[in-house]
């Protein structure tokens, strides 16, 4: 109980700091203010910044399970796939979402997918943050005197 209790408070404060995170850098870019009339539907512009998302969801994903489970075929250990496709679709999804919110011409609702692209390029630097330590500890461990690799 007590375990599924942290949990909890370990995600909605995970949550808090992304939501954060993501209204930091629309206020950054300018684009925080909501538009007067909404768009709905989905646009080229959403799309580009859902799948920016997506790609920097994946990313963290791999990069977590490469950081949890190092021994695994994902890990640093037994090889470089999982930081490899981390560091990659965290590097694209965060180049992908700045560059979707630096060209928007307005906030949330106008179909630019400010949003979207926030919440990419976060997830982005967060993937890329999983991954390259996971590269550096394979690189460092061939490396070690005494260990034939």
């Amino acid at each position: 109980m007590r375990r599924l209790i942290t949990l909890i408070i370990t995600a909605v404060a995970a949550a808090a700091i992304f939501a954060g995170l993501v209204h930091a850098v629309l206020v950054v870019a300018h684009v925080s203010e909501p538009a007067t009339t909404t768009v709905y539907g989905l646009t080229p512009r959403r799309l580009w910044a859902t799948t920016a998302a997506v790609m920097g969801l994946v990313g963290v994903l791999v990069g977590s399970l490469a950081r949890v489970r190092p021994t695994s075929r994902f890990g640093a250990d037994s090889g470089r796939l999982g930081p490899t496709v981390a560091l990659v679709a965290g590097f694209l999804a965060a180049v992908s979402g700045g560059l979707n919110v630096a060209i928007a011409n307005g906030g949330p609702g106008t179909g630019n997918g400010v949003v979207g692209g926030a919440a990419a390029f976060v997830l982005g630097l967060i993937a890329v943050a999983l991954g390259v330590p996971g590269l550096t500890r394979r690189r460092r461990a061939a490396f070690e005197p005494g260990r034939m690799t």
